[in-house]
């Protein structure tokens, strides 16, 4: 019987797949038998390339910015992909920034900034990966969403708009391209140890609080959240569309 997780032959863009959670989904789409493409904004790609080619599959990585990112920009970042990896299966939009700060001392353009990379360049992304996926009939698209798409959390008002915002997004691509023969699912990340959570796991007193909160006792590995996105991007999930599998230890549960 054929390996329902098994990614061989599948071609794969992942965003901000360098670092944190991105990476470690690379690595484990990569570990399936995916080729995987990612993007990159500031840290160095090499010794994530190094770690999927040391696994036999092509890796790739281009330069791109996501803050203010256009239509003309994300097609570019998916032709990349496509042309090459000689096409493209797998869209992970992993890709996002955090900006923690009081809501009534927070301007305005910090908050466009979140939304312009955390929302704007998600749909942007789906959009130009959906269009060609579309017309090939097939295609998984993974957004990573947050357990704060389900909560508002502190000082994060930007933030958890945005990962409310993707989970809807999620529904409404869901609800058009189920029918085309394209699954559109999410992953809801709990705390993960990233640079995103860095100032919170240096603070003594909230570390503490949130640990406390989590079931688990710990925050996650990005390795971790790697099997959801293997999952939704296999055809052990064929009949997933518009889902959330959420990793966050037990966090929700609470």
């Amino acid at each position: 019987m054929p390996n329902p997780f098994d990614l061989s032959g599948r071609k794969a863009l992942v965003t901000g797949g360098a670092t944190g959670i991105g990476e470690g989904i690379a690595f484990a789409l990569a570990d399936a038998g995916a080729d995987v493409a990612l993007t990159y904004r500031s840290h160095a790609p090499e010794d994530t390339l190094a770690r999927i080619e040391a696994a036999g599959r092509t890796g790739a990585a281009v330069k791109a910015d996501f803050d203010g990112m256009d239509e003309v920009a994300a097609r570019d970042v998916v032709g990349f992909a496509t042309d090459v990896l000689g096409g493209l299966d797998i869209l992970v939009n992993n890709a996002g920034i955090i900006h923690r700060e009081n809501s009534t001392d927070m301007p305005f353009e910090d908050w466009r900034r979140v939304l312009s990379i955390n929302l704007d360049t998600v749909w942007l992304l789906s959009q130009a990966a959906g269009r060609q996926m579309v017309e090939q009939g097939s295609g998984k698209i993974v957004i990573v969403a947050s357990v704060l798409s389900s909560q508002g959390g502190l000082r994060v008002p930007a933030y958890a708009s945005s990962k409310h915002a993707v989970l809807g997004l999620t529904r409404a691509l869901c609800n058009e391209w189920a029918p085309r023969g394209v699954n559109v699912n999410a992953i809801a990340p709990g705390y993960t140890a990233t640079e995103n959570t860095q100032a919170l796991r240096d603070d003594p007193e909230r570390s503490k609080a949130l640990l406390e909160r989590i079931p688990a006792g710990r925050f996650a590995e990005p390795s971790e959240i790697g099997g959801a996105a293997v999952f939704l991007a296999s055809d052990a999930a064929s009949y997933c569309h518009g889902s959330v599998v959420t990793v966050d230890g037990g966090w929700l549960a609470r």
